[in-house]
């Protein structure tokens, strides 16, 4: 496993303790992380010190708690060190089922802006974007045909809605929507935590071929603010291996199971 990999490993672990403890945060010890993660308290040490300084985590006697909320506390620029190395894997596993000629609409979010970085390489594409950050990833960019759905940035995010992103939704047709999520329930399906980002969704998944959800494995089992639609409405849902774990993610197989009993691809990256 290497750095980037155990750091994301290790957020997890120190998250999801709380969570399998019932509290909002809960205390995992050095000597735990260590033998989960088969390497020695020292190196357990360093990672938490790192975790620390980007505020991921916080240093308690003997162990650590989590810093902060997950994906739902702060805007983009405040989550977008949170598991950086496995949303740069998602981001590939994602363009790699991009067909080149394909007209592609690109959700906000931070996994997302990894999935515009990869697209580069699979042009020629018409790719629409309702963030500012993949836009910028793509602009310029040989085979890459780059649309800006308009709309109002949102304050933080730089994610497009409002009127405006709708009417321009509205108006277009595209083969592939990929599209980021707050929350992947088995009953209550997809959710997000902002009532105008779900709106957007909502209305992406009606012009769309094809939908493909791409979110990490913290996100499963997650019931977020506002529905955006039922299960069935996507047809591939791309997502890491961990969200196979119960040890690390206790929502994740329950989840995944549900995921395919409603007739959605998933692969694990």
């Amino acid at each position: 496993m290497d750095v980037a990999d155990r750091l994301d490993l290790t957020l997890r672990l120190v998250q999801g303790h709380g969570q399998d403890q019932g509290q909002g945060q809960g205390r995992v010890s050095v000597a735990e992380l260590a033998q989960r993660l088969g390497v020695s308290e020292m190196t357990v040490r360093r990672d938490l010190d790192v975790l620390e300084r980007q505020g991921l985590v916080r240093r308690v006697h003997g162990g650590a708690v989590a810093g902060r909320p997950r994906e739902e506390g702060g805007g983009f620029e405040a989550r977008q060190a949170w598991q950086a190395a496995t949303k740069d894997r998602l981001g590939a596993a994602v363009a790699g089922l991009v067909e080149p000629g394909s007209r592609v609409l690109l959700d906000a979010g931070t996994t997302t802006v990894h999935v515009a970085e990869h697209l580069a390489a699979r042009g020629p594409l018409t790719v629409a974007v309702l963030s500012l950050q993949a836009a910028l990833r793509l602009a310029d960019r040989p085979g890459i045909d780059l649309l800006v759905v308009g709309g109002r940035s949102r304050p933080g995010e730089r994610s497009l809605v409002g009127p405006l992103a709708l009417r321009t939704l509205e108006s277009l047709a595209f083969d592939l929507f990929v599209m980021s999520i707050g929350g992947v329930h088995a009953v209550h399906g997809w959710s997000e935590f902002s009532l105008e980002d779900a709106a957007v969704k909502q209305v992406a998944l009606g012009q769309a071929a094809r939908t493909v959800a791409v979110a990490d494995a913290t996100k499963l089992g997650v019931r977020a603010f506002s529905q955006v639609a039922p299960l069935d409405a996507v047809q591939s849902f791309v997502t890491d291996a961990a969200a196979a774990d119960p040890a690390t993610h206790p929502g994740g197989p329950q989840t995944l199971d549900a995921l395919r009993e409603a007739g959605v691809e998933t692969r694990l990256a």
